[in-house]
């Protein structure tokens, strides 16, 4: 079975459960509120599990269970205890609070206390405190207000309609560190889709699909075989960071966010895929108008940015470091090169960027053409334009392309990809499969020109061209159509004409023997 066969059997098990949890929780909150609670609980899920298999190693030569270890010592051992989990995994959670402990009451008794679990997350972030991961455990739960009367009147209707959540949380069947989708982001894309008008939100601005961040991920890491460090400047629920650790060993993730919900989401995925406290940091907040890491440089940058987003656009950015080189700064209504800008100073010399953003940026005018002449002409860091296709990301028909930046380029020529046909029809987006990503990344490794498809473009070219970059400039996918036989087309028309006439004449005779003309 491929990995998008997988996948799709992944995803179609995680979407019909969510469903029914969605269903569960349907008339106690309005829809786009389900998304903090499902989330929530599933990540607690996962926190619980993790603790349960670190428990399981320390006390596996003591043969007795994390339960009964914890009834038979005292505070002090079981400080101690809880003191090595917390070092191991930056947190810990007690055999009474673990979620495998609330289903097998719930199965039991059928009966559920909502104000435990509310202690059981309070006591999380409390493990925490004063150590080295206590900032990545601060609020991770704050979406979750589990007080809230939006889930009914008082503890026994919240306990009811949490405890039918957590059923179906226990009843998904997912392996957590072999799966091949990210439950979170694709749990969050699919929930949103689910209800996206009273969200009123857009997936596609946090959650870039997997085939998408495979493609990126595979740009930035290839040939790269030593230790790695990975930036997005947008990164949402951190998919995409997520991605680039499957290509190549990442040694830190760093990230940024700007709303507060996503940004706790991408904590959660760091610790759900197993990447450890120490080795990521992720920042909330705007990151055009207040940038975290400016004293940082990583080998590898990817994002899918909001596209056309607005930002201040300040003449005071003109001092800064990330815009100054350019001489004009991104329009505020249209922020795509001012995060271009930042990436790029965010770049390593020997780094690779990799961006999705939408169409316009290859020829738009003003500043941005400005922007787009000097980063060609005056410092050469733009590798690869390629074009894909419309209809991939939830929320926007769009087309897109991405752009690949490198600093340190032998090289002075741009290889353009067209593989805007290359894709699947799906239901409600366009799907690029495994067949497709490997044509895109072997042409890109090839740097050689393909029929229809790639075109290695001198900056002769591009000059000629004022530096445009639109795809169908440089990539002639035009089909020539069969030519027409213009004598046969006129007899078949006479023909068809003749046989209407006769037609005609025929249908006169029966109206004058029916005396209706």
């Amino acid at each position: 079975m491929s990995t998008s066969d997988i996948q799709k059997v992944q995803q179609a098990q995680l979407h019909s459960t969510l469903w029914d949890m969605a269903n569960n929780l349907r008339g106690s909150m309005e829809a786009y509120e389900f998304k903090s609670y499902i989330l929530g609980l599933i990540f607690y899920r996962y926190l619980s599990e993790k603790v349960e298999k670190n428990a399981h190693l320390l006390l596996k030569d003591d043969n007795i269970s994390f339960e009964d270890f914890y009834a038979d010592n005292d505070e002090d051992v079981r400080n101690d205890f809880s003191s090595d989990i917390v070092e191991s995994l930056g947190y810990f959670i007690a055999p009474q609070y673990l979620f495998s402990h609330f289903t097998k009451v719930l199965k039991e008794t059928n009966s559920f206390d909502i104000e435990e679990l509310d202690k059981a997350i309070s006591a999380i972030s409390e493990s925490s405190l004063g150590t080295q991961s206590q900032h990545d455990f601060e609020g991770l739960f704050d979406d979750m207000d589990l007080k809230s009367t939006k889930l009914g009147k008082d503890v026994k209707e919240r306990s009811q309609v949490i405890g039918k959540v957590l059923a179906s949380i226990d009843n998904l069947d997912l392996d957590f560190d072999n799966a091949e989708i990210d439950v979170l982001g694709d749990a969050y894309e699919y929930l949103i889709g689910m209800f996206a008008q009273t969200a009123g939100k857009k997936a596609g601005e946090f959650y870039t699909p997997q085939q998408v961040s495979k493609i990126l991920a595979r740009l930035v890491t290839l040939n790269k075989d030593k230790s790695f460090s990975v930036y997005d400047p947008c990164c949402g629920s951190g998919s995409l960071l997520l991605r680039v650790g499957k290509e190549t060993k990442v040694t830190y993730y760093y990230g940024q966010e700007k709303t507060a919900t996503t940004y706790n989401l991408a904590r959660m995925n760091m610790l759900l895929h197993n990447i450890q406290y120490q080795h990521f940091e992720i920042a909330n907040g705007d990151t055009l108008e207040e940038p975290a890491f400016m004293d940082k440089k990583f080998s590898a940058v990817v994002a899918n940015p909001p596209y056309s987003a607005k930002w201040s656009a300040d003449k005071k950015f003109l001092e800064d470091e990330r815009f100054s080189p350019y001489g004009k700064l991104a329009p505020s209504s249209k922020a795509d090169f001012a995060f271009v800008c930042h990436m790029l100073n965010s770049l390593d010399e020997d780094g690779t960027m990799a961006v999705v953003l939408p169409h316009g940026v290859l020829f738009r005018g003003s500043a941005e053409e400005q922007i787009r002449k000097v980063i060609i002409r005056d410092y050469n860091y733009l590798d690869t334009v390629i074009g894909l296709p419309a209809n991939l990301f939830y929320g926007t028909s769009i087309p897109t392309c991405i752009l690949v930046f490198k600093k340190n380029r032998p090289n002075k020529d741009i290889l353009f990809i067209d593989a805007s046909k290359e894709f699947d029809k799906g239901k409600n987006q366009n799907l690029i499969t495994d067949e497709h990503i490997h044509k895109i990344i072997e042409t890109y490794k090839n740097r050689q020109d393909v029929e229809k498809y790639a075109h290695v473009a001198t900056i002769e070219e591009i000059e000629e061209n004022d530096y445009n970059l639109n795809i169908p400039r440089y990539v002639d996918t035009f089909e020539e159509e069969e030519p027409v036989d213009l004598q046969a087309e006129f007899a078949t028309l006479t023909k068809l004409q003749n046989e209407s006439q006769n037609i005609d004449e025929e249908l006169d005779k029966y109206f004058h023997e029916l005396g209706l003309k």
